[in-house]
């Protein structure tokens, strides 16, 4: 790997924006090409930190800080992806239910996957399952993220994937779920596609299901 890109990565890891910034403009001086500056700079960084977190070398605050720094260097070469034609991984639509203000860790995950290379569109907290089942409608995302962290929001959860029905998508999206209430059994319980227990894992899940 070229050692722009080595220092890029490291930038990443460490939380480090102005740095990771000045590494992305560093390796579009060197004529790097854009496609390796995204997956071995911005995408094996945070592949690496989710490695570490699963690891318990790293945690969440730590993850946060990555990611930010992540997306610093992101919307830097975001546009020239965009003019490339570079394809993403998948489009994600993501949200927190029906009654959960709650959105760290929506935002986390969102983050991370958008650091493996997915389009993300972000609806927010307190999304009905009406918006959720409009916008799946409209974006046509491969992937529905659903968070809850309320016990009395979940049922929200079930709520959207009958909405999702109602309006003939449900068979053209996955849907994943995750939030501390949420368990494998209840995504299998209510019809969801996937569950992931924390951002990392989140990532992996939505890989699979390219």
């Amino acid at each position: 790997m070229e050692p722009v890109l080595q220092a890029l990565r490291q930038s990443i890891i460490a939380g480090k924006k102005a740095e990771v910034e000045a590494g992305v403009h560093a390796a579009l001086e060197a004529d790097l090409p854009i496609e390796s500056i995204l997956a071995d700079g911005l995408i094996g960084a945070m592949t690496e930190v989710g490695q570490r977190f699963e690891c318990g070398d790293l945690y969440v605050p730590e993850m946060l800080v990555a990611a930010r720094a992540m997306q610093a260097g992101l919307s830097i070469i975001r546009p020239r992806l965009v003019a490339g034609g570079v394809p993403m991984a998948g489009k994600v639509l993501i949200g927190t239910v029906k009654g959960d203000l709650h959105d760290i860790g929506k935002n986390l995950v969102a983050m991370m996957l958008e650091g493996a290379g997915f389009e993300i569109v972000d609806l927010g907290t307190d999304v009905s399952p009406q918006k959720f089942a409009a916008a799946v409608l409209e974006q046509k995302p491969h992937i529905l993220a659903m968070s809850a962290l309320l016990t009395t929001t979940m049922p929200s959860m079930q709520t959207t994937i009958e909405a999702l029905r109602e309006a003939g998508v449900r068979e053209q999206v996955k849907v994943i779920i995750g939030g501390a209430p949420i368990t494998e059994g209840y995504a299998l319980k209510i019809g969801a596609d996937g569950y992931a227990p924390d951002a990392s894992r989140a990532v992996g899940l939505a890989q699979s299901m390219r």
